[in-house]
């Protein structure tokens, strides 16, 4: 799929894009759709840059895991990702709550499009019945306003939820008029989640649009793991335009300079890396602070939870941010036969990490996990960037006429954001090389 060896245009390309991330492979598809010469540059074996699965004994592995959302319009939008298996997670949430799971935050009826039941549990103590799920539920005026409440979210526009007055979520939480019980075993831990942020330090404006999409869609997965998006957008370009195992060490508008093959020379340059290596290449360039996000992944003897449910925990009783028994959302991430469990813990590991997971694991499933098989932690440092208030939702791409930069810094930290700078990166060369576009840009409500 991917070549190492150049194609004719071997030293030279129209726009030469540093880095084989969503936003890098996205600018690359609708250049190429406007008739220009591009070479996509990517310094590691593999494209996808933070969006890596690793394979260990037919297990496939993410190593950050961002949850996406059926609702993000890139996914739809963007060339090559038309034939994206995109896995959904069973409707609303499972919170963890006073010593029991409760499903909340379903915009739309009960239970799986298939009339399926809510959920079940399996482990120690039997099944989860369905009277106790019932039973466990939240309070039925609370459950009346969440949904009310996400209901409106979901039908506002994006310049309506960006016009309104900005500060840190966790500050926010408290203006909804939404009951106190409410904001902490639903709001906290669904926004901590997808916002990787556990102390809620990001802007109110993107949390806002994170419950939108929220409201709007489903919590997805891509089937066979996070790198299969970049893998689709990397196989769908013209053969030779990626390169791996390429470093970049030194670029300007007009050439640049890597380690393996020379100069390569372009009418225009895109550094579509993370923050911090496009910081390298471009001194100046801001670099925000980040989330650190470590993934663990288990393999047990049955699956605890027989629903492809996302399970939160509002009590904070240990580590994990969220977890679900990933081969019942995507069976194609573990062997037949075989179950998976995926969680997030968000911050900085503990040192006795295993351990503390490993015991959290048993409250939030309701099992005992002492025959558990870890398979593999990742820590990833720099995995989101941070986006505490103000920020800029459409930070510039465009630094000079030539010379541009895109990425999920440049947006927001999410799968959408990184798409979405890709295209205004599209945008932005076109128009300075007085190339036609193929497709306009969409206004900003595209936000999600």
């Amino acid at each position: 799929m991917l070549s190492s060896t150049a194609h004719h245009a071997d030293h030279y390309a129209d726009v030469v894009i540093v880095g084989a991330g969503l936003a890098g492979l996205s600018a690359a598809h609708q250049l190429s759709s406007a008739g220009l010469t591009v070479s996509v540059l990517e310094a590691a074996p593999h494209v996808g840059g933070r969006m890596a699965t690793e394979e260990i004994d037919g297990f496939r592995l993410d190593r950050i895991g961002q949850l996406l959302n059926t609702s993000y319009p890139e996914l739809s939008r963007t060339a090559g990702l038309g034939d994206a298996d995109l896995r959904p997670f069973s409707p609303g949430v499972l919170v963890h709550s006073g010593g029991r799971l409760q499903r909340s935050g379903e915009v739309g009826r009960r239970g799986d499009e298939t009339g399926s039941p809510p959920y079940a549990r399996r482990g120690v103590g039997g099944a989860f019945t369905v009277a106790r799920a019932l039973a466990s539920a939240p309070r039925p005026l609370d459950q009346a306003r969440l949904g009310a409440s996400l209901a409106r979210v979901g039908a506002m526009s994006a310049e309506r939820l960006m016009a309104r007055p900005e500060r840190a979520t966790a500050g926010a939480l408290c203006a909804r008029g939404l009951p106190a019980r409410t904001v902490h075993t639903f709001l906290r831990p669904l926004l901590s989640s997808l916002l990787c942020d556990p102390q809620l330090t990001t802007s109110s404006r993107c949390a806002d649009l994170a419950l939108r999409g929220f409201a709007r869609g489903r919590l997805c997965v891509p089937a066979g793991g996070a790198a299969r998006l970049p893998e689709l957008l990397a196989a769908a370009l013209p053969p030779g335009t990626v390169r791996t195992g390429v470093r970049v060490v030194d670029a300007s508008i007009s050439r640049v300079a890597t380690a393996e093959h020379g100069e390569l020379s372009c009418r225009s340059l895109v550094v579509a890396t993370g923050a911090r290596a496009a910081a390298e290449l471009l001194p100046g360039l801001r670099v925000p602070s980040f989330h650190p996000v470590t993934v663990l992944h288990h393999t047990a003897p049955q699956s605890p939870l027989a629903d492809p449910a996302l399970v939160l925990d509002a009590d904070r009783t240990g580590p994990v941010a969220h977890t679900a028994v990933m081969s019942e959302v995507d069976p194609s991430r573990a062997p037949a036969g075989r179950v998976l469990i995926s969680s997030t813990v968000l911050g900085d590991p503990p040192d006795d990490l295993e351990r503390r997971v490993r015991k959290h694991l048993a409250v939030l499933y309701g099992t005992s996990t002492d025959e558990w098989e870890l398979l593999a932690a990742h820590h990833t440092a720099e995995a989101v960037p941070a986006m505490p208030p103000p920020h800029d939702l459409r930070r510039p791409v465009r630094l000079l006429a030539g010379l541009y930069v895109c990425g999920d810094h440049r947006d927001t930290s999410t799968v959408q954001g990184a798409l979405f700078s890709g295209r205004r990166v599209c945008e932005a060369v076109l128009r300075d090389l007085g190339v036609r576009s193929p497709a306009q840009t969409p206004p900003l409500p595209a936000v999600a």
